[in-house]
């Protein structure tokens, strides 16, 4: 598979495109103004305990307070809180994560009561995005996310990805994390980490550590609410997190995030350094590359499939449902039984790169094209499967029930991706409403009076419909000889198909259009 990334970047937005197989299968936007990305770290402020909860609302800056929830806090939030205490105190350095003393964990079945109390200064991370009227979601088991680990300060639990099947392998790594990670740190072992070398290793943990070091180096001079940390931009969070052999190519049309991602790539993967490159054409850089089109054809309400096959997506506030069907595509030669089978396979594909390229999340329901045959219905859950496995987002799916849906949850963490792909109509302007064209003519006639008469202006030409084209020039004596007649001038008239029913436009001799 090939893997390519197309970044766009504009003066309010950059936009990122992730293609397989020259295939769109995610769409990012990085607004200039979003302050409140996921991986940020904070010192808010507890601003209201909810008992009947079990949750708290903190001030990180945002317009609406932030949720923590208890189950956020982190079994070393009481550690964390003293370590920050002593860090804001500014009256002594911090003391080395390494030498500290921790306190011991809080129970899973606690009360937050126990934890928190209103006014608190406490660090925090960003885990969600602000979603719709809801503030950011916040937790306080911090992390820093590398290109092979995630360090967890005040944790002493290395964790292995579950996509690191082999068990040699596994006890190779762990063995490995615990010989050079530093006392009070806990470490998660990210799949991309399968059979690196040490060296590698070592390195991203050491620029880790680092990062928590100038983390906590900023929170003796903070006041809450402030960002103490922030996680890398979208653009090189992602190249952090899928780059990998299959990637061939980066287009980028801004020479500065050319050099920044040049710049980060080099650290991470050298060898990778060269696909990079620097897009210098005229034309905007995603018509270029055919992203616009796979834009307008992958979003919106009905989503069609190559080969007829319809998808029809519908968003509410609590569910995502999906609608599969078959438009056109029967084969006459198979039984129906086949053909549901065949239609509900390509939806799965379909559907896969649906979740991803929109980042819909929480509860999704698709309704498949329904199959009685029980081996079927299991060829379609694992195809499904196979498919979502692509997907770096947690995510669940259910085997279909006895009503033929099937029920994915999907974790959300940002706003879903929502493209608008219908245009404002220009004959109506989005209205539902246009001239009476029984007085068009009129129109046309009486501002072409004014230009010759008033302007006096010699050699006219008017573009418009072929339809309006036709009706000028149709019969003996037409409209436009009669203008000529009237106005003592031949008007020239070119018929333009890409006009709309009423749309005309009027040129003078040099081409210039002439404006009223």
């Amino acid at each position: 598979m090939n893997k390519e990334l197309i970044i766009d970047s504009g003066p309010n937005e950059v936009n990122l495109a992730l293609l397989e197989d020259k295939a769109l299968v995610e769409l990012h936007k990085e607004h200039s103004s979003n302050h409140y990305s996921v991986g940020d770290i904070f010192l808010g402020k507890v601003k209201k305990i909810m008992p009947g909860l079990n949750a708290a609302f903190v001030d990180v800056g945002y317009e609406r307070d932030a949720f923590l929830h208890y189950l956020d806090l982190g079994p070393q939030v009481h550690t964390l809180k003293k370590y920050t205490k002593i860090a804001i105190s500014g009256k002594n350095p911090p003391p080395n994560i390494s030498n500290f003393n921790p306190d011991k964990d809080i129970e899973k079945t606690g009360k937050i009561t126990q934890v928190l109390k209103s006014n608190q200064p406490i660090m925090v991370q960003i885990v969600k995005e602000p979603i719709s009227t809801k503030g950011p979601r916040l937790s306080s088991e911090l992390s820093f996310a590398g290109r092979y680990l995630v360090l967890v300060p005040f944790s002493k639990r290395i964790s292995i990805s579950q996509k690191i099947k082999s068990e040699e392998e596994r006890n190779r790594l762990k063995r490995l994390i615990q010989s050079i990670k530093p006392n009070n740190f806990g470490v998660i072992i990210r799949t991309v980490a399968e059979n690196k070398k040490v060296a590698d290793l070592d390195a991203d943990l050491k620029n880790l550590v680092h990062r928590w070091e100038t983390t906590i180096r900023k929170l003796r001079i903070a006041r809450p609410p402030q960002k103490i940390s922030s996680e890398l931009n979208r653009t090189t969070a992602l190249l952090r997190d899928i780059l990998n052999d299959t990637f061939n190519s980066i287009l980028v049309n801004d020479h500065v995030i050319y050099e920044d991602i040049k710049a980060f790539i080099s650290k991470i993967a050298p060898e990778k350094e060269d696909i990079v490159k620097y897009y210098k054409g005229k034309v905007p850089l995603f018509e270029h590359q055919g992203v616009n089109k796979q834009i307008k054809s992958s979003f919106g309400k009905t989503v069609t499939i190559k080969s007829g096959v319809y998808l029809i997506i519908e968003h509410t506030e609590a569910l995502h449902v999906i609608d599969v069907n078959s438009g056109h595509r029967v084969n006459k030669k198979n039984s129906q039984e086949i053909n549901a089978l065949q239609v509900n396979m390509e939806a799965a594909e379909e559907i896969a790169r649906q979740l991803r390229l929109r980042d819909m999340g929480g509860i999704i329901v698709v309704d498949f094209i329904d199959m009685t045959e029980g081996k079927h219905r299991r060829a379609l859950y694992q195809k499904l499967k196979d498919e979502m496995a692509k997907d770096r987002a947690k995510h669940t799916v259910l085997p279909p029930s006895k009503f033929g849906l099937v029920q994915i949850t999907r974790q959300r963490v940002r706003p879903e991706m929502d493209v608008q792909v219908l245009e404002k109509c220009p004959v109506c302007n989005g209205t539902g409403k246009i001239k009476p064209s029984i007085i068009l003519i009129d129109e046309i006639e009486n501002k072409l009076q004014y230009l010759i008469k008033d302007q006096n202006e010699k050699h006219l030409k008017i573009e418009l419909h072929p339809y309006l084209y036709a009706y000028l020039t149709k019969g003996l004596i037409s409209r436009r000889i009669k203008w000529y007649f009237q106005l003592g001038r031949w008007i020239r008239l070119q018929p333009n198909p890409s006009y709309h029913f009423l749309e005309y436009h009027f040129y003078d001799k040099n081409h210039d259009e002439l404006k009223m």
